[in-house]
């Protein structure tokens, strides 16, 4: 099983994050984090990278029934989107399979909140 799924929109990277994050609140996300990996390797180990950036999502309403069914399951919070431009004009979008994810946490409930998750995710994906 995959761990993710992803898209590539051709489209300017600043217009992708904008776009990810509209099309993700569209679906009940809001954005928690939102980390530039880019700068953050270049400040911390000056080196250059493309353009890489990890937008931090979360349902509120599904994260608090993940935390009603699995008190634990914040370690797995936000799920994570990134944002990668390798190629000019190339924008990758990758969102995390949440119940891929959650396979190795053995609760039904919360089996039923990562495949719901998914399809939301799925769909702003599928929609850029």
């Amino acid at each position: 099983m995959e761990y993710y799924f992803s898209k590539t929109i051709n489209d300017s990277f600043e217009n992708a994050i904008q776009k990810v994050t509209e099309a993700l609140k569209e679906e009940g996300f809001g954005i928690l984090t939102e980390i530039d990996l880019k700068a953050t390797l270049k400040k911390k180990l000056d080196v250059d990278f493309y353009n890489y950036t990890i937008l931090g999502a979360c349902n509120p309403h599904a994260a608090y029934k993940a935390l009603l069914a699995e008190d634990k399951i914040g370690t797995m919070l936000p799920c994570n989107v990134i944002v990668q431009e390798k190629v000019k004009g190339q924008v990758e979008v990758s969102a995390v399979d949440p119940a891929a994810s959650m396979q190795a946490v053995e609760n039904d409930a919360l089996g039923e909140i990562a495949i719901e998750i998914r399809e939301k995710l799925q769909k702003v994906i599928q929609n850029l």
